[in-house]
């Protein structure tokens, strides 16, 4: 879901340190890759060779010092690289989309959500990429890097990980907490690019060998998805894509508002074109378009007594879009988080949030190097 609740929390040991507080746009609006073309390989533009090799880029446990962000997640290109995005329409001083805080409450509850039935086809089909010493995975919209933390140690041999986002606060985090090894122990690398995604070329994706997202999709308009899903078959690289809103909630025990809620935050997720709670169902049908396999399974949050703090600000979240979306809920809708957060903080609340994580996988291309 966007949360567009602002930080509270200050810098802990072990912990991501706080930043001002997002709102407007959800994140995940971030650039597509950039890849060079092959011929230009020769012209001193690293290739997938050389990204596997470490040769390019830092390792995630290198850091380049207080507040820095790994190389490569300035908004400029290398010599020789063509642009692969449009730019959406913000202002330069447009705040982050996210709060760190959140991100680090909810990993957990996503860890546990996403579909590890999808993990197996995935394997498989990583397994029998032609010519490959290793995998390129592209994480759009990484936030604080959660995707590659659960998924990097699922998946064997050697990883490059390029993690997109616009907030360069959120990259650096996300390179230097990156996992280090893969399931069978191989090394893995990162590194970061940073910008907002608008609509993917048919090539910006070419040399990939996943493309993964958390929370993506449903934050995006059916042309993005159009140009996400034409990228990703143009690459004949598959695409992981997790916990993308479904549009159903329940809670227990159930309250008269629950409905009305629900309705008006789901009326809210599809503002300015987005596709919200339709986003799995649109997307499944432009990769079939394509000619790709889909598989969708189930990926529900379970929130319990155990979960107290991310019900709380999800509550208040899911509840505030509501009003945003209709304000004549406002004091009817004040009355019902007042109940539901004590009924949370008395541990006599359960919730469950739907979800859908999809696999597409798309022909193989033979031409992704």
């Amino acid at each position: 879901m966007r949360n567009t609740q602002s930080t509270r929390a200050t810098a802990q040991a072990g912990r991501i340190p706080a930043q001002p507080g997002p709102r407007g746009v959800p994140l995940g609006m971030l650039v597509a890759p950039v890849q060079p073309d092959a011929k230009d390989l020769t012209a001193g533009q690293p290739g997938p060779e050389d990204i596997m090799a470490g040769t390019v880029q830092a390792d995630a446990g290198e850091q380049t010092g207080p507040g820095s962000v790994i190389p490569g997640a300035g908004p400029a290109g290398r010599p020789g690289e063509r642009a692969t995005v449009r730019l959406r329409d913000v202002g330069p001083d447009d705040p982050p989309r996210y709060a760190p805080e959140w991100l680090e409450l909810r990993e957990g509850a996503d860890a546990v959500a996403r579909a590890p039935e999808l993990l197996d086809p995935l394997r498989i089909r990583l397994a029998n990429l032609p010519g490959r010493s290793g995998v390129v995975i592209h994480d759009l919209g990484c936030g604080t890097g959660s995707m590659g933390r659960w998924l990097a140690p699922r998946l064997d041999g050697a990883q490059h990980w390029i993690l997109h986002d616009r907030d360069p606060y959120l990259l650096h985090f996300a390179a230097v907490a990156s996992p280090r090894a893969a399931a069978d122990g191989s090394r893995v690398t990162v590194e970061t690019r940073r910008g907002d995604v608008a609509r993917l070329t048919p090539d910006a994706l070419v040399g990939a060998s996943l493309v993964t997202a958390s929370a993506l999709l449903d934050v995006l308009t059916r042309e993005e998805v159009d140009a996400l899903v034409a990228a990703c078959v143009g690459a004949g690289c598959p695409a992981l894509l997790t916990l993308s809103v479904a549009g159903k909630v329940e809670l227990t025990p159930a309250d008269p508002m629950d409905a009305e809620i629900a309705d008006a935050f789901n009326a809210h997720q599809r503002r300015d074109g987005l596709l919200g709670p339709d986003a799995v169902t649109v997307t499944c049908e432009a990769f079939a378009a394509h000619g790709a396999t889909v598989r969708v399974h189930p990926s529900a949050w379970r929130l319990g007594p155990d979960e107290a703090a991310l019900t709380a600000e999800w509550l208040r979240g899911w509840i505030g879009a509501a009003v945003e979306e209709r304000p004549e809920l406002k004091e009817r809708a004040d009355q019902y988080l007042e109940r539901r957060l004590a009924a949370c903080a008395a541990g006599e609340l359960s919730v469950l949030v739907h979800h859908s994580d999809l696999l597409a996988l798309a022909r193989p291309t033979g031409g992704t190097s």
